[in-house]
């Protein structure tokens, strides 16, 4: 083996972001989440499909650092200080070469610009006026919840209450949308299409924990799901990113069954250049199944 090669297998090899007790790598560490984002896109990168053949056994899963580097256009050595945090703020033609290289997607870019960027911005503290609340009132024959970048979920109306599976009461289920998620078995229930909902979550917690690095809340909320979830340390692995958009999910209810409801998210800002809020609004088309099973709810 390589001086590379031992390197990456005493790092733990591409796409270890948890360390042996549990902790999530980088949280609260802009340069060891840029080294922990790089090893698990890596990972992901199957070598065959950039042209690089596999060539027997492999010690590590995806691309070697050394690959990675080639395809990049960069030095071995800046890559793995890139990956160990010990290089900081790489250029923009860096980026741009390690993004072609792993062939990141829009949101996957904009995550990798953040934390490269190092910019600690101090968290929203998005709050829920009563303009905000007459709104989600207002609209009440369409489910409708807002969550903060934490994912608490801190306003509701009473069908997107109980369409999410009961969030007016805080005994029926956790209001933080990704312990519902990871640590209460009854999420199953209402999101038939867990293993999708459940990506969404962490990689969304990705992308807060990249913007907003001094978050303590936040960081104790990964570090608790990293050492209470095997899925959620393995989701988290994979480097998963994901920013809240529109399009279709399907929902169980103990009354209607099953639903395909189309969805929207609305911004809400807390401040100029804040995240703020983002409004979660739920939909079915008229005179379809769904319609009538959310009139009945109603």
């Amino acid at each position: 083996m390589n001086g590379v090669e031992e390197s990456e297998h005493r790092d733990g090899g591409a796409g270890d972001g948890v360390s042996p007790v549990g902790l999530i790598d980088g949280v609260g560490d802009t340069r060891r989440a840029l080294g922990g984002f790089l090893r698990a896109r890596r990972g992901r990168v199957a070598p065959e499909h950039v042209g690089i053949s596999g060539g027997g056994r492999r010690r590590v899963r995806g691309l070697r650092r050394e690959e990675l580097a080639q395809l990049a256009g960069i030095s071995v050595d800046y890559y793995v200080r890139l990956e160990q945090g010990r290089a900081t703020q790489p250029s923009r033609e860096v980026l741009d070469a390690l993004a072609r290289a792993l062939g990141l997607d829009e949101a996957e870019r904009a995550h990798l610009d953040t934390l490269a960027g190092a910019r600690r911005a101090p968290a929203p503290e998005a709050r829920v006026g009563p303009v905000l609340r007459r709104i989600l009132d207002a609209m009440s024959g369409l489910p409708v919840f807002a969550t903060n970048h934490r994912l608490d979920v801190v306003a509701w109306n009473g069908l997107g209450a109980e369409l999410m599976g009961g969030l007016g009461d805080p005994g029926r289920r956790d209001r933080n949308n990704a312990r519902f998620l990871f640590l209460d078995p009854a999420s199953r229930f209402v999101h038939p299409e867990w293993e999708g909902r459940a990506a969404e979550a962490v990689g969304q917690l990705r992308v807060s924990a990249g913007r907003y690095p001094d978050d303590t809340e936040l960081a104790a909320l990964i570090t608790e799901l990293s050492r209470r979830s095997a899925e959620f340390r393995r989701i988290w692995a994979t480097g998963e990113v994901v920013m809240c958009a529109a399009g279709r999910k399907r929902l169980r209810h103990p009354r209607t069954g099953l639903l395909t409801l189309d969805f929207e998210t609305l911004h809400v800002p807390a401040a100029p250049g804040e995240t703020g809020l983002v409004v979660h609004v739920f939909s079915a088309e008229e005179g379809s199944r769904e319609a009538a099973a959310l009139a009945r709810l109603v």
